[in-house]
C-alpha cells in the first residue's frame, strides 16, 4: 500500500516535522512537508496526495481552519489525521467537527502513526474486483458499491474517507441495524467514544438529507444505533 502513497505532513515544529518525515519515509511512503497551512495550501495546487498529517496548533490559521477549508473546496476527499498535544474528549470531537477523519494526541508512538494512516487508507474506496447487484438509490442520489461513489444529477456528491466508510457499511447492510461497535470497526476508531461516531453521522447526514435534522434515509434506533433505509 504504501509504495505510491503520498503523504503531505503540515507541522509547524522543525523538528518534528523532519523526524516525521525521515520515518515515513522509511515505511515506503512518499513525503512532503509543509511548515504552515499557507505552504500546504501552495502544495496542494502543484500535487496530488493520498493523505495529510496535520498539526492543529500551528500560529496564525491553525490546523481545524485548514481542515474546514479543504472540506469546501476540491480536496474534501483527502482524507486527514490530525497530530495535536490536546488530546481532551472535546478537542477530538471539534476535530472531527471540522472534518478529521482521525486523530491521534501528542506524543504518540511512530509505529502506532503507521498502523493509523494504514487504517485511513483502507477507508478511502477503490473499485472491487466483483460486480455487485447495482447501485443504491437514497433519495435523488445513487451509491456506487463498487467504486464507493455518490452522486446526483448534478454530479459526484464529495465525501471524506470516514463519510465514504460510514455510508459502505451502512449501504452494504440496507434496513438492517448497525451498532455502533459495527461503525466503530468500519471507520477504524478505537477509543474515540460515542460523541465521534455521531459527529460522522451528522457529516453523512449533511450530504444524503434534505433536511439532515429529519432524516429519511440515515435513521436513529435509539439504544441500538444507526439504519439506511434506501429509496425515493
Amino acid at each position: 500500500m504504501a509504495d505510491d502513497t503520498h503523504i503531505l505532513v503540515v507541522e509547524d515544529d522543525a523538528r518534528l516535522r523532519e523526524r516525521l518525515a525521515r520515518y515515513l519515509a522509511t515505511e515506503g511512503f512518499r513525503v512532503t512537508a509543509s511548515h504552515d497551512a499557507a505552504d500546504a495550501r501552495a502544495k496542494l495546487r502543484s500535487l496530488s496526495y493520498d493523505l495529510m498529517l496535520l498539526d492543529v496548533m500551528m500560529p496564525g490559521e491553525t490546523g481545524l481552519d485548514l481542515i474546514q477549508f479543504l472540506r469546501r473546496g476540491e480536496h474534501a476527499d483527502l482524507p486527514v489525521l490530525l497530530l495535536t498535544a490536546r488530546g481532551a474528549p472535546e478537542d477530538r470531537i471539534a476535530g472531527f467537527e471540522a472534518g478529521a477523519d482521525d486523530y491521534l494526541p501528542k506524543p504518540f508512538e511512530p509505529r502506532e502513526l503507521v498502523l493509523r494512516i494504514r487504517a485511513l487508507l483502507r477507508r478511502v474506496p477503490v473499485p472491487a474486483v466483483e460486480a455487485r447487484s447495482g447501485p443504491v438509490r437514497i433519495g435523488k442520489a445513487f451509491f456506487d458499491l463498487d467504486r464507493g461513489e455518490l452522486r446526483d444529477p448534478s454530479g459526484p456528491i464529495r465525501l471524506t474517507g470516514g463519510e465514504a466508510a460510514l455510508l459502505m457499511a451502512l449501504a452494504r447492510r440496507p434496513n438492517e441495524v448497525l451498532t455502533r461497535e459495527d461503525i466503530a470497526e468500519a471507520l477504524g476508531m478505537d477509543d474515540s467514544g460515542e460523541r465521534a461516531i455521531d459527529v460522522q453521522v451528522v457529516r453523512l447526514r449533511r450530504k444524503i438529507e434534505a433536511d439532515p435534522r429529519e432524516p429519511r434515509f440515515l435513521h436513529t434506533v435509539r439504544g441500538r444505533g444507526y439504519m439506511l433505509k434506501p429509496g425515493f
